[in-house]
């Protein structure tokens, strides 16, 4: 059995813990013979090998009567960097207990369970849908919107360095002035209005108008001005922090994205993917 779970870019300017975006970067993991105890193959530095691996403490919170296995895991997905490292690792969990102890979970309950051990579902959801993904709790309630995002080329710039979510948080300011609570607010409602109806020239106006984390963050990653007047120079809807950082990540008309990653390569000399929109969300072969 096979388990496939895409990258995802969060936030996407102003839908701050909200908006999730799943991109083809993947994390797979190969479920093979039962075993005495889990032995997790892998060659991702700093990731346990045994049961206290994220994958299988997630799988055992779920369904603690599983039986271990000899698991191989290969990702794609750069650790720490804003793309959803341990979001795909937590649905991949759940998805490994639904599938050994034969849960039948629904998408909605997969959410439920990812949302509760992340904190917040605006990497986890685009991770088990795929698509655009605007999710938020209402009364204790978790709600979803799941959404076909527009065809657009989407460019990341990954940094060498790490950028822990703990960290950047501590940059946030405690609280926001009442107007300008009121103006982040309209800035986020016309982005999200702008990517559900397929605008991304309005939508990538307002999530470079965020109020909510990017003024504050902005200093933690020095490469983003640099590359969002790249962007604009070769003609980008928007240019944002990937989930908090430090990955930028580049929307622009697939026609320009070629040169646009030409021109990224000459100014600044750390990874850089060519991504596009994943549209399955977490996925299972036999």
């Amino acid at each position: 059995m096979k388990i496939s779970v895409p990258a995802t870019s969060a936030n996407l300017g102003p839908g701050f813990d909200s908006v999730g975006l799943a991109v083809t970067c993947y994390l797979r993991i190969e479920v093979l013979e039962e075993t005495d105890q889990w032995m997790i193959e892998h060659d991702l530095a700093g990731v346990p090998f045994d049961e206290t691996n994220l994958l299988i403490q997630t799988a055992l919170n779920v369904a603690p009567e599983i039986h271990p296995h000899h698991i191989k895991m290969v990702s794609d997905i750069p650790l720490a960097r804003g793309l959803g490292s341990s979001s795909s690792v937590i649905v991949a969990g759940i998805e490994l207990a639904n599938q050994l102890a034969q849960l039948n979970l629904s998408d909605d309950d997969k959410l439920n369970i990812a949302t509760k051990i992340e904190g917040h579902p605006d990497n986890v959801a685009p991770a088990i849908f795929g698509n655009l993904v605007v999710a938020s709790y209402i009364n204790q309630e978790l709600n979803k919107i799941v959404a076909d995002f527009p065809e657009t080329a989407l460019v990341a710039y990954v940094p060498v360095y790490e950028l822990k979510t703990s960290d950047s948080r501590q940059v946030l300011p405690q609280e926001l002035d009442f107007k300008e609570a009121v103006l982040a607010s309209s800035v986020a409602n016309i982005a999200v209005a702008g990517l559900l109806t397929g605008d991304l020239e309005m939508a990538g106006r307002a999530m470079s108008q965020d109020r909510f984390h990017e003024p504050y963050r902005q200093k933690l990653v020095p490469e983003f001005a640099t590359i969002r007047e790249l962007g604009q120079k070769y003609g980008a809807y928007a240019t944002y922090l990937s989930g908090a950082g430090p990955t930028v990540m580049t929307m622009l008309p697939k026609d320009k994205k070629e040169a646009f990653i030409s021109a990224l390569n000459k100014e600044l000399p750390d990874m850089i993917l060519d991504l596009e929109v994943d549209r399955k969300g977490v996925s299972v072969d036999d």
